[in-house]
């Protein structure tokens, strides 16, 4: 049974709360004008709640398709020498600014030369643009696709992305748009997603429906996802399996063929066989020095080629075009992160380079610092050497 007020009357607290709405009513009658700027305060509070609450709940395609669309041009920007990861996240911006009348010029600085990623941008017929300082980017508004901090090219500094789209580690946002997976195993994943979560859905080359995902997009960003995870075999989480079996409908298995089996350039051949004739092997680590090369695609795909050898569970191949050290790594030891791994090696040497994931890093340096130009007294390749099997050993 209810408590009841002192005076009879009903439940206690039914007089508090007619008492506060008379009271209400009140003051509103004796200050009219108070009451419609109280009253529109509260309206105008509840509506951007309700605004923010939508926006919290929309998807992170949702606000990359919104960001895109309020854009009448923009640049998409690849990191330099883009791999087939970061060129199928430059398809998928464009694809889907084009969706919303925007247009896309895809970029980047530096060469495709890897023999996949030659057939990748030929087999689907894109159009890359290629800059050579910050004055060729074709647009103010700038979409950064696989790395999150412009570089590579004169007056990479000063560009400053409104979106940034990207897997790797770093510290690179967006002005408006920032969406950094790290936990990603490739950043066509992302877009995968995103397309997934806007309804596009995959189909043959011949649909034309605006919300329907063209087959040479889902082929690229289905191969994208496979170049960066050893085809879903190392370095990817289950998010790259849903986005694989998303795209899979719209893939065509004939262009996908001619892109990840091209034709082998002899000199790629010439120096996967240098890097294991003049391997050098530490406990279950290895090392190489391929020398000179013209083609610095070269390098990762010898690391990879050293990574098979038996009893080998981390390797770095060294080699030099123009007057750089590029470094390549690999590692399939939970104890090696190879890009922390790199890092470690040329940490103070100036103007050096390096980084990745655990499974696969990257650097460069240049040869003047190596030998002594700037604040440093240098390094020689023999104790650069010694600093890369530490650091694989986790000494440094």
């Amino acid at each position: 049974m209810p408590l009841v007020a002192a005076s009879g009357v009903g439940p206690v607290g039914t007089v508090g709360v007619e008492t506060a709405v008379d009271a209400t009513a009140a003051f509103a009658l004796e200050n009219p004008l108070v009451a419609v700027s109280v009253a529109a305060v509260v309206l105008v509070v509840v509506v951007v709640i309700g605004l923010l609450v939508r926006w919290l709940r929309r998807s992170a395609g949702e606000r990359f398709h919104r960001a895109l669309a309020a854009r009448d041009e923009v640049a998409v920007l690849m990191h330099p020498n883009p791999d087939p990861d970061a060129m199928a996240c430059a398809l998928a911006v464009q694809t889907l600014a084009t969706a919303v009348d925007t247009e896309a010029t895809m970029q980047y600085a530096g060469q495709i030369r890897h023999q996949e990623n030659r057939a990748f941008e030929t087999v689907l017929d894109l159009n890359f643009d290629r800059i050579t300082d910050a004055n060729d980017i074709a647009a103010e508004e700038v979409v950064a696709v696989d790395h999150n901090t412009p570089r590579g090219f004169p007056g990479a500094e000063t560009v400053e992305p409104f979106a940034v789209v990207d897997h790797h580690p770093g510290n690179g946002s967006g002005d408006v748009f920032t969406d950094v997976r790290t936990d990603t195993g490739a950043c066509a994943t992302i877009f995968a997603e995103y397309y997934d979560a806007l309804g596009w859905e995959p189909a043959g080359s011949d649909a034309d429906d605006e919300t329907t995902l063209p087959s040479d997009v889902a082929t690229a960003l289905v191969y994208g996802i496979q170049s960066d995870t050893n085809n879903l075999t190392a370095g990817c989480s289950a998010a790259e399996f849903d986005a694989a079996a998303y795209l899979y409908d719209g893939v065509d298995e004939d262009t996908l063929d001619r892109i990840a089996n091209p034709e082998v350039d002899a000199e790629v051949l010439d120096v996967k066989a240098r890097a294991i004739v003049d391997r050098e092997v530490r406990n279950a680590f290895a090392f190489s020095n391929v020398g000179e090369v013209n083609n610095a695609d070269a390098i990762p795909q010898a690391a990879d080629e050293l990574l098979r050898l038996e009893g080998v569970t981390a390797v770095v191949v060294a080699g030099e075009k123009d007057g750089t050290v590029h470094l390549s790594g690999r590692s399939r030891d939970d104890r090696v992160h190879m890009g922390k791994t790199l890092q470690a090696a040329v940490d103070d040497i100036p103007m050096a380079d390096a980084g990745g994931h655990a499974r696969m890093g990257g650097g460069q340096i240049s040869l003047d610092h190596m030998e002594g130009l700037g604040p440093s007294t240098g390094v020689t390749m023999p104790e650069l050497t010694d600093r890369l099997f530490s650091a694989m050993s986790g000494d440094i």
